[in-house]
């Protein structure tokens, strides 16, 4: 895989970003909607994620195979002045029919370079206990779990631990 940038393909980001999201969610994904979102809360998701980046509390990478969009993700800063060091990894989306081909970590692995280069100290984020897939990825490349709320997440009747993770940069070089 490389990292290129194709000014061409950004038009349909967000149709596309939608796409993978109400998919995911439709299919019971952990990623913050209990229903599939909107093209409009996607698009205004996207938005604020945008105007993070062009401010630099934020970066942004996305995952084309075939010229189609089969994933992204992205981390913020967090907007407390005593935590402007740190990055919340708030989202990785990957297509469905990418599942398996190294997308996620592609990624993530390039999110977490992002951060080092921008000087993050400490990169966090949560996950639903059952996405055992994310977690095995996350810890593989560094994450560790630093706390854990127990049946916090409510999906109807359903209950599922939310679990924090985090990758301490200050540790390696």
């Amino acid at each position: 895989m490389e990292l290129t940038a194709d000014p061409q393909l950004a038009g349909g980001f967000a149709k596309s970003a939608h796409r993978i999201l109400s998919a995911l969610v439709a299919g019971g994904a952990a990623l913050g909607w209990v229903e599939p979102p909107s093209p409009d809360e996607v698009a205004e998701l996207l938005d604020d994620v945008f105007s993070a980046v062009r401010a630099g509390d934020a970066a942004l990478r996305a995952a084309y195979l075939d010229r189609e969009l089969a994933g992204f993700g992205y981390w913020r800063r967090y907007a407390r002045p005593t935590h402007r060091p740190h990055a919340d990894l708030e989202k990785v989306a990957v297509d469905g029919a990418a599942h398996g081909r190294g997308v996620g970590r592609a990624l993530t692995a390039a999110l977490i370079a992002d951060a080092r280069a921008r000087d993050i100290e400490v990169l966090t984020l949560d996950a639903r206990g059952d996405n055992t897939p994310a977690l095995r990825l996350y810890r593989s490349l560094g994450f560790t779990e630093y706390g854990r709320l127990p049946d916090f997440v409510a999906v109807g009747e359903a209950r599922y631990d939310k679990v924090f993770c985090m990758l301490d940069l200050r540790r390696q070089g």
